[in-house]
């Protein structure tokens, strides 16, 4: 389980440092792709593969189809280079506007990765509103 928030910077070649402490974790091969709210998603192969067994099972729909073009269209496996940073390909990192600071968050499943300003758009626009959303999702247990 990926968890925790940590600062970065995108070099202009697009290069970005995985923390050592979740390179073990996310493993040797990994897929980078467009994410939703305007982050990037990386998910280790294993969970990779898990989630496109699971959109096989959706009815073939316009919007699942939609989706999977974007989805995967962004998509791209990655390495990490001798210093431990990853290269995005640049439809990427305009996708998410990464210019120079960079958040990347531990998501269960997945690592996240956030221009800074959008970060923290996100969380000024959802911090004060925690609570209830907690309630909505936990309302059934």
């Amino acid at each position: 389980m990926f968890m925790g928030q940590y600062n970065h910077t995108i070099d202009s070649k697009g290069r970005l440092i995985i923390p050592s402490k979740l390179r073990d974790s996310l493993g040797e091969g990994f897929i980078v792709t467009r994410g939703l709210d305007g982050c990037l998603f990386i998910y280790p192969a294993l969970e990779w593969k898990n989630i496109i067994n699971k959109y096989k099972e959706l009815p073939d729909t316009k919007n699942r189809r939609h989706f999977m073009r974007i989805f995967l269209s962004g998509a791209t496996t990655c390495e990490y280079d001798k210093q431990g940073r990853i290269n995005i390909p640049g439809p990427l990192v305009e996708y998410a506007k990464l210019d120079h600071d960079c958040i990347i968050i531990g998501v269960d499943e997945r690592l996240e990765v956030w221009s800074k300003e959008r970060w923290e758009g996100f969380i000024n626009e959802n911090e004060d509103n925690l609570s209830d959303i907690a309630d909505d999702l936990f309302a059934t247990f």
